[in-house]
């Protein structure tokens, strides 16, 4: 493993989107088939382990300093077309974290936002100027006072997630924190209705599809749980409605498979507290990934295995040009 990787504890490599400048257009933080290839090799193939093989060393406490694996969540066709075809040249076994929804007729809109972002406007930028200049007027007055008394979150999540940039943090907070979620879809229906924006067009083109999902499953790489709306910020919900996100998911999964048991997870937007730890316990769900965390308790449990997100590996790479 390259030396400016060897001291970090994460364990797994956390990827979401792929581009081909074809079906699949750029966006932030997207990468190419080639990016790809070139990740893995300077990660070492030797230091990637399969899924299954994971699991297994981390069961037994057999892991190593160097020992990664790569996890793909979001349940997203890119994925499928671009990363899938890698995986299989270099004899790697993912895991692919699936939020359920995401194959039923009324799926959440987070990716199907994201894809509008990227796809309906030149820039980010342009986007957010869009987004906050369509908040109701009452949100607008009170929008500088709220980023003012978030100074410090802004700042700490600026450092703790250096891929985003000011604005990318600054949107984030105001959907999760700031709107109430029926305000939030508000605003987006209008930007679609502006720029006559339909989803039944793109869904298939954002999304796994049932038969993608089994394909995997019978290569032989690893589907884990990913709760099944996606919630931003799950660890508000009380216990019972967490319960209901992840045994739903569970229970799809599960019968789209044909299998007892999903073994493993990943926490969406790295969002949990310690209800939902005792309900992936009650689940038996035996190994969860989180995001890489700026904190001194290294993969404290089973179920919170730190990631580190692709777009860090790039920069790495990079500066070692």
């Amino acid at each position: 493993m390259n030396t400016k990787l060897k001291n970090f504890y994460f364990h797994g490599i956390m990827f979401h989107h792929f581009h081909d400048n074809k079906k699949h257009l750029p966006g932030q933080g997207s990468i190419n088939r080639n990016q790809f290839k070139k990740m893995i090799n300077y990660i070492g193939r030797k230091n990637i382990l399969s899924a299954p093989e994971f699991i297994e060393r981390y069961k037994q406490k057999r892991l190593k300093k160097n020992h990664v694996c790569l996890t793909f969540d979001d349940s997203l066709k890119c994925q499928f077309d671009i990363a899938l075809p890698v995986l299989e040249d270099y004899k790697i076994k993912a895991f692919f974290f699936v939020y359920s929804s995401a194959i039923s007729n009324n799926p959440d809109l987070l990716e199907i936002y994201r894809y509008f972002r990227h796809n309906c406007y030149s820039s980010m930028d342009k986007f957010y100027e869009d987004f906050f200049n369509n908040l109701p007027k009452q949100n607008k007055q009170k929008l500088n006072i709220f980023f003012k008394t978030k100074k410090k979150l802004i700042d700490d999540s600026t450092q703790k997630f250096s891929f985003y940039s000011e604005n990318d943090i600054k949107f984030r907070l105001t959907r999760d924190l700031f709107l109430t979620n029926a305000i939030y879809k508000k605003v987006m229906k209008k930007l679609f209705e502006q720029k006559s924006f339909k989803i039944h067009k793109v869904k298939k083109n954002v999304f796994l599809q049932k038969k993608d999902i089994i394909k995997l499953h019978k290569l032989g790489h690893e589907i884990g749980l990913h709760s099944h709306t996606h919630p931003t910020k799950l660890e508000k919900l009380n216990y019972k409605k967490q319960f209901e996100e992840y045994n739903k998911n569970s229970l799809i999964l599960k019968r789209i498979l044909r299998i007892k048991k999903i073994k493993s997870m990943s926490h969406p937007c790295g969002s949990y507290n310690s209800d939902t730890l005792k309900i992936l316990k009650k689940m038996n769900v035996e190994i969860g990934f989180r995001q890489i965390m700026l904190d001194k308790r290294a993969n404290p449990t089973q179920l919170e295995i730190c990631r580190q997100d692709h777009s860090n590996i790039m920069r790495l790479m990079e500066s070692s040009k």
